[in-house]
């Protein structure tokens, strides 16, 4: 295996880990936001109204794109990885 196929494997795993990160990452940020701006129209510092919110609403679109995630991990192991194992 080459120095050029690593880095091609790498670049490769690490946009699969921004792809598959960006619906949590981005639900999460927008709850924070939207609390954020509800805890300062309405005075009220409590911790757990950020963190509930942001936690409900992060396991709800994990569940949803829970098969979107496994099916993108599961073609880039037979498409990349695999095949290099195999010594293809």
């Amino acid at each position: 295996m080459t120095e050029g196929a690593i880095f091609d494997i790498l670049r490769q795993a690490l946009w699969i880990a921004v792809t598959i990160s960006a619906p949590l990452l981005g639900v999460a940020l927008v709850a924070g936001v939207v609390v954020g701006l509800f805890q300062a129209l309405t005075s009220i510092q409590e911790m757990t109204l950020t963190f509930v919110p942001k936690v409900g609403a992060m396991l709800v679109v994990f569940w949803v794109s829970m098969s979107f995630m496994t099916s993108t991990l599961v073609s880039f192991f037979t498409d990349a990885i695999i095949p290099q194992i195999e010594g293809g």
